[in-house]
C-alpha cells in the first residue's frame, strides 16, 4: 500500500520539490560493511512505494551514484515516463584541492550524470576541504553558470560554515541549501547558521539526525558501547564521540529516558522524537536518514514516516523537558567550531 500523501514535501529555491524525509546513501559508501548491488537497487523500490522518493548521495560514497542511476534506468523502463514517480537524486560534489576551471567542474558533472544515468542534476551540494585555498568560490562561479545553462536545478552546499555561507551570498552566488550536521546533541547550526540562512532564503537539509541510531530504544539503559564490535559502522563510531563531546553516556541515557517518556505520550519512537525535533527548527527543510539498502532488518520506512506525521506535533512542556537535559550538555561551538568545522579542525 503506497503513502505518498503521508510524506510532506518542500521546495527549494530553484524549484525542485523533495521530501522532508530524505534517503541517506552514505550507508552503500563500504564504511558500513559490505554491499550487494543488486540488492541495494531492489531496496530501493519500497522507498518509492511509500512515498519516500528523494535520495541524497555523493560521488565519494562509493557505489551510490550507480546504484541509483541503476535504480533509475529500472523504472523508467518498467513504467511509461508519465506513469513513473518522480525520484529526486540529490548528489554531492567533493573535490580534491586543485584548479577549479570549468573543464574540471564539468567533468565532475558529466562524471555523476552518467553515473546517475541522467541528463541533468537535481542538485549538487558542492563540499570545500580548505577554506585557506579560496578555489572553492572560483568553483562555485562556474556551478552557478552551469546551472544557468540547464544542468544543474539545485545549486547547493554541503558543510560550509556560517562565514563562508555569507561570502558565497554575498559574492551573488545563489544556493539552494547547506547540509550540516544537526541533532538533539549537536546543536551548532541554532547557533548563527539559521540566522543567516532564514535571511537569505536559504534551507537546512540536516544529517546526524538519528545519530547513527544511537537516538533509539536500542540504546536506552544499555551500558556505554567502547568496542569496535560495538561500534561497528562508521555512523556509530562517529557519533558516538559527538556524545562524548556533548556531555558523555550518562547525560544521553537522561536524555533517552526523557525522550522516551514523550515518545510514549505520542506512541511514537524516540527517533520520531527526536527527527520531528528537528524537522520543526527554523530554516530546516528535510532530514536525512540513512538507509542500509539491502541489508536485513535495517530498513526503518514506516517508523520514518511516522516521524513526519500531522498527528505527532509536540508540545511547549514536551520541548521544555527534552531542553531541561540538554542545557546541562558542553557547548560544542566553542569545543568543535561551527558547522562543518570537524572536517577541517
Amino acid at each position: 500500500m503506497t503513502r505518498m500523501a503521508q510524506v510532506p514535501k518542500v521546495t527549494l529555491a530553484g524549484g525542485l520539490e523533495i521530501c522532508r524525509i530524505l534517503n541517506g546513501m552514505w550507508q552503500v559508501s563500504g564504511a558500513h560493511g559490505p554491499v550487494d548491488h543488486p540488492k541495494a537497487v531492489q531496496a530501493m523500490q519500497a522507498y518509492i512505494d511509500a512515498g519516500l522518493t528523494t535520495f541524497d548521495m555523493a560521488d565519494i560514497y562509493g557505489p551510490a551514484e550507480e546504484i541509483f542511476g541503476h535504480f533509475n534506468s529500472q523504472l523508467k523502463s518498467k513504467l511509461s515516463y508519465d506513469a513513473a514517480p518522480a525520484l529526486q537524486g540529490l548528489t554531492k560534489w567533493v573535490p580534491r584541492p586543485g584548479p577549479m576551471d570549468r573543464k574540471v567542474v564539468e567533468k565532475a558533472l558529466q562524471r555523476s550524470m552518467d553515473r546517475m544515468q541522467v541528463d541533468s542534476l537535481d542538485c549538487v551540494q558542492f563540499h570545500w576541504w580548505n577554506y585557506s585555498d579560496n578555489r572553492y568560490l572560483h568553483a562555485l562561479g562556474h556551478l552557478s553558470d552551469l546551472q544557468q545553462d540547464g544542468l544543474i536545478r539545485e545549486l547547493a552546499l554541503t558543510n560550509f560554515d556560517t562565514q563562508r555561507l555569507e561570502e558565497i551570498t554575498n559574492k551573488g552566488i545563489r544556493v539552494s541549501s547547506n547540509q550540516v550536521q544537526y541533532s538533539l546533541i549537536d546543536q551548532r547550526p541554532a547557533v548563527k547558521m539559521e540566522a543567516v540562512c532564514l535571511s537569505h532564503g536559504i534551507q537546512l537539509l540536516t544529517y546526524g539526525t538519528l545519530a547513527g541510531g544511537l537516538l533509539s530504544e536500542r540504546y536506552l539503559g544499555k551500558a556505554e558501547p567502547t568496542s569496535r564490535v560495538e561500534l561497528n559502522t562508521a555512523s556509530l563510531s562517529k557519533y558516538k564521540k559527538v556524545i562524548d563531546g556533548w556531555g558523555g553516556w550518562g547525560l544521553f541515557q537522561e536524555l533517552l529516558v526523557l525522550l522516551g517518556g514523550v515518545a510514549q505520550g505520542h506512541s511514537c519512537s524516540i527517533a520520531n522524537v527526536a527527527t520531528r525535533y528537528i524537522l520543526d527548527r527554523p530554516a530546516v527543510a528535510g532530514v536525512i536518514v540513512g538507509c542500509r539498502l539491502g541489508v536485513a532488518g535495517a530498513e526503518h520506512i514506516k517508523d520514518s514516516l511516522h516521524s513526519c506525521s500531522p498527528e505527532l506535533e509536540l508540545t511547549a512542556q514536551d520541548l521544555r523537558t527534552i531542553d531541561g537535559v540538554l542545557q546541562r550538555s558542553r557547548d560544542l561551538m566553542s569545543l568543535i567550531g561551527d558547522c562543518g568545522d570537524e572536517y577541517r579542525n
